[in-house]
């Protein structure tokens, strides 16, 4: 029963330890920023108190440890600075190791577990004073921090809380950790024996906590539940605030509290509640109308934020991404199925099914729209997560590097993102180890001493950019040629332009690094990115100017699952274009090939457009008709005709991937299925094309 909870768990855990690492990072630039010490304190905090709820336990006691030093910064009694950085992102990297490992988190705390403990316990005694380090906001306590405080805290948890997991003896025993505390159970919502379900929660709290925390570190023992609950907070007493001889004026406040007066006396006292006004009031510094105005104020805001934060709470559900990739699969069959129909119905005289089939023709498009969107997410959770490996790597390479992103709010299909990660680390590394330079060639050169990469993307069309720049060195095409020849990759005497020689470090192993690190120099990396982007029907661009910089610009689809696409004849065969790709179709007569003399090529507008006969280049037999046509498409190099018999029309086109047999086909990305149920050929333009220019090298 469990099972399910711990799973949420785990996911949720994954998501806080992201947030985490971004917030941790954005407070090492801004280290008195209280909203991100904040930001971190909850999401430990949370991580250890649902550990600890749904039976994490090692994760939730080496958490504990890293959340009591944000306790303290939170407190202002310690700084933050690059040490306690460090350690906290190192916890982080334990905590993801624990949810990662086979028992899922329940395990011996390794050797490094400890090693981070003791350096945080040792910070804490130190106050880490280091020098070239942010110092410490302040190592004393305010005098509010000083004062004893008691409160009475009143806790109803939802009647169906143990299904979820939930125990509320480590809520009590937490509230233990932070002062003299007693206990007193409410049982007065037991039902009878024969009605009472063991199985629901039917026992209230009532909690006397004196503590010096203050009231924030009652709040945060009930973050997990506090959707799930009925909390009340009050404060009771101050113990040294008042005059001894004076009789006590909380006296009448615990009488009321108890029903000893009436229900009025009992609204007017809770309207009084807030100590510091009656204060004023009471030394004629305020109106007594003020100090209520404010208190409505107070519980107006209180109560519009509690309102929204239930309604953020609730107008977002979490799916598992297998019950979404199941979604878009039948949202594909009925794609296919609603296209039968229509091809179908389009050969019958009749009114009323054309209608119907229209109508569904509608609502599929509709589904299909919002099933995609479902899928879509913002890029810029991906880029984050690269500002820790820019910051580690810079430091170990003894660089000043700063990473700037752009475009974070795009969106791509999560299987385009999560595939699209190590494409992306590989690449921003190169940009680090051999783009940046050292600060001091840096400042030589006449340049910062800190380099900067920047990552950015922004949709064109039905395609995504995503763009890597750096200002380093540049590429050195001197080195790119030499290492070209070395390696064979290039003859003797070949010409090649900018574009085609920067496109040789794609080679499989490709180098001009002769010294071997930790993180390149092995020829190993850019060849598995081109192939990645290539996996994904995308395409990669280099441009580089020496000693001012380089780019690399990627090309990606939006989706992966489900295409604009433009249907086409060849022979008996019908293949698909991606529709984004395409600029215009044309037509072909006898009377314009033999004006080109046997090149394949057509004028168009006073241009020149080379095309690739798909009835030749896929050794289709029998004869073209009359008149054929040319899908004229975008391609890097410029425009590229396709020459087919027949243009049929846009289509849905369903993406299946290709049998094992077929994986070696590089001109074909994948497979659709017609309303007839024939199979049609998704094409590969940028392969095609490239396949060809190189035959054509070969040959010429």
């Amino acid at each position: 029963m469990m099972e399910p909870q711990r799973q949420a768990y785990r996911a949720e855990a994954y998501e806080l330890l992201a947030e985490l690492e971004t917030s941790l990072l954005a407070l090492e630039e801004c280290p008195a920023d209280k909203e991100l010490i904040g930001r971190v304190f909850r999401a430990l905090h949370t991580i250890k108190g649902s550990g600890a709820m749904f039976g994490f336990d090692d994760i939730a006691a080496f958490t504990h440890d890293v959340e009591n030093v944000f306790d303290l910064v939170r407190n202002e009694k310690l700084g933050v600075t690059k040490t306690l950085v460090d350690l906290t992102l190192r916890a982080g990297d334990q905590i993801r190791g624990m949810l990662d490992g086979p028992d899922g988190g329940e395990m011996t705390v390794t050797s490094v577990a400890g090693e981070i403990t003791s350096a945080l316990r040792e910070l804490i005694a130190k106050g880490d004073n280091q020098v070239g380090q942010v110092p410490p906001l302040t190592l004393q306590a305010t005098e509010d921090e000083q004062v004893e405080r008691t409160y009475r805290i009143s806790l109803r948890l939802d009647r169906e809380i143990f299904s979820r997991g939930a125990n509320p003896v480590l809520l009590l025993n937490e509230l233990r950790e932070l002062g003299e505390c007693s206990v007193i159970a409410n049982t007065e919502a037991i039902p009878e024996l024969e009605e009472l379900d063991p199985e629901q929660c039917h026992i209230g709290w009532d909690v006397i906590l004196t503590t010096r925390r203050g009231l924030d570190a009652i709040k945060d023992v009930f973050i997990f539940v506090e959707d799930e609950c009925e909390l009340a907070i009050e404060f009771i007493d101050e113990p040294g605030c008042e005059d001894d001889d004076a009789p006590p004026k909380r006296l009448g406040k615990i009488l009321i509290e108890r029903g000893l007066v009436t229900q009025e006396d009992l609204q007017e006292a809770l309207g009084a509640q807030t100590r510091v006004g009656q204060l004023l009031v009471d030394k004629g510094l305020v109106e007594p109308s003020r100090v209520d105005s404010a208190l409505a104020e107070q519980e107006h805001i209180r109560a519009v934020r509690s309102k929204h934060q239930k309604e953020e709470q609730t107008s977002s559900v979490r799916v598992p991404a297998a019950r979404l990739d199941a979604l878009v699969n039948l949202v594909g069959e009925m794609v296919t199925v609603q296209a039968r129909l229509s091809q179908t119905v389009s050969s019958m005289d009749h009114a009323g099914l054309l209608s119907i089939s229209e109508e569904v023709e509608r609502l599929t498009a509709e589904l299909r729209d919002n099933t995609m969107s479902i899928r879509m997410l913002p890029i810029g959770t991906t880029f984050s997560k690269f500002k820790r490996l820019v910051r580690d790597l810079s430091g170990e390479l003894g660089k000043d590097i700063l990473l700037v992103t752009d475009g974070g709010e795009t969106e791509l299909d999560k299987t385009v993102i999560e595939r699209l990660n190590d494409p992306l680390v590989h690449l921003i590394r190169n940009c680090i180890d051999h783009g940046i330079e050292s600060p001091g060639v840096r400042e030589a050169a006449g340049k910062p001493r800190q380099g900067t990469v920047q990552l950015s993307a922004m949709h064109s069309g039905a395609s995504v950019l995503i763009r890597i720049t750096d200002d380093g060195a540049g590429l050195d095409a001197d080195a790119i040629r030499s290492t070209a020849l070395e390696k064979g990759l290039t003859a003797t005497g070949t010409e090649l332009c900018e574009k085609e020689l920067f496109s040789l470090i794609f080679a499989p192993g490709f180098s001009t690094t002769r010294q071997i690190t930790s993180i390149s120099g092995r020829g190993v990396g850019m060849d598995v990115v081109k192939r990645s982007i290539d996996a994904l029907r995308g395409s990669i661009e280099v441009s580089s100017r020496k000693g001012i910089g380089t780019t690399i610009t990627l090309k990606l689809p939006l989706t992966l699952a489900i295409i604009d696409g433009l249907l086409v004849k060849v022979g008996d065969g019908h293949y698909v274009l991606p529709l984004s790709i395409v600029e215009e179709c044309v037509e072909l007569t006898r009377e314009d090939v033999a004006r080109a003399h046997g090149r394949h090529i057509t004028h168009l507008r006073g241009g020149i457009v080379p095309y690739i006969r798909l009835r030749e280049r896929f050794a289709i037999s029998g004869n073209a008709p009359e008149v054929e046509q040319i899908v004229i498409t975008e391609s890097p190099g410029g425009n590229v005709g396709f020459v087919v018999d027949k243009v049929i029309g846009e289509h849905q086109t369903v993406i299946k991937n290709m049998g094992k047999i077929y994986r070696n086909v590089d001109v074909i990305s994948g497979a659709t299925i017609l309303g007839d149920g024939t199979v049609a050929l998704i094409m590969d333009v940028p392969k095609l094309v490239q396949s060809v220019e190189m035959q054509e090298s070969l040959t010429h």
